[in-house]
């Protein structure tokens, strides 16, 4: 199972921009100069891109917590 799908709800997310559906995309996501690959929700038109919050608070915040503690 792919990021996007353990970390989005089964509904169609718009862009709050474009009003567009976004699509699952491959994004860098960066932190403390530390780059990573991960697949996301992105608008197609203005390259927004949807972090649900239990990502933003479940995994993400568990590899920040990491790096800071190197």
């Amino acid at each position: 199972m792919s990021e996007i799908e353990k970390h989005s709800a089964p509904t169609e997310w718009l862009c709050a921009n474009c009003d567009l559906p976004l699509i699952p995309a491959q994004v860098t996501v960066a932190y403390l100069g530390n780059a990573y690959p991960v697949e996301l929700r992105r608008c197609p038109k203005c390259g927004l891109v949807f972090v649900s919050e239990d990502l933003a608070l479940g995994k993400m915040a568990e590899v920040e917590q990491a790096l800071e503690d190197k």
